[in-house]
């Protein structure tokens, strides 16, 4: 009985950001956007917030552990709610600014992206193509 209690301890989950008191692990700003916000846990369960989408995105290029459980950002049309990276759109337009200037914005599917894309210009992005804008890499790992 033990050992299970001690493996569902050990299991990865979320957790919920504390707006503005959470401090964003690659630049060290306080989180307080909920629009743009994002969280990485490893699968270990150590939980990495962060106050701007590039921010993670910088923060896991930067990383050579790339074993993450959950790679999460913040839905756009529904702040503070955490979506997954992996399956999100993402529109880079002037017209949004995020905290740290990248102008990215994250949405749960390519149709709202699109919608938003209509009322505001830019360019529409997956996970994969979000990673090498904002690093200027080719990303093979995530």
């Amino acid at each position: 009985m033990l050992l299970v209690l001690l493996m569902l301890s050990c299991m990865p989950e979320q957790k919920s950001i504390e707006y503005g008191s959470d401090r964003c692990e690659f630049c060290k700003m306080t989180v307080v956007d909920r629009q743009h916000a994002a969280e990485v846990v490893t699968s270990k369960g150590k939980v990495y917030v962060f106050d701007a989408i590039e921010c993670m995105v910088n923060y896991i290029d930067k990383r050579e552990d790339s074993n993450y459980a959950f790679l999460l950002v913040n839905n756009y049309e529904k702040p503070g709610e955490l979506m997954d990276a992996k399956t999100s759109h993402f529109l880079i337009s002037k017209a949004i600014p995020s905290p740290m200037g990248a102008y990215l914005s994250a949405f749960e599917n390519k149709v709202n992206a699109r919608k938003m894309q209509l009322k505001k210009s830019g360019n529409l992005y997956d996970w994969k193509g979000v990673q090498e804008k904002i690093t200027g890499t080719p990303i093979s790992k995530n």
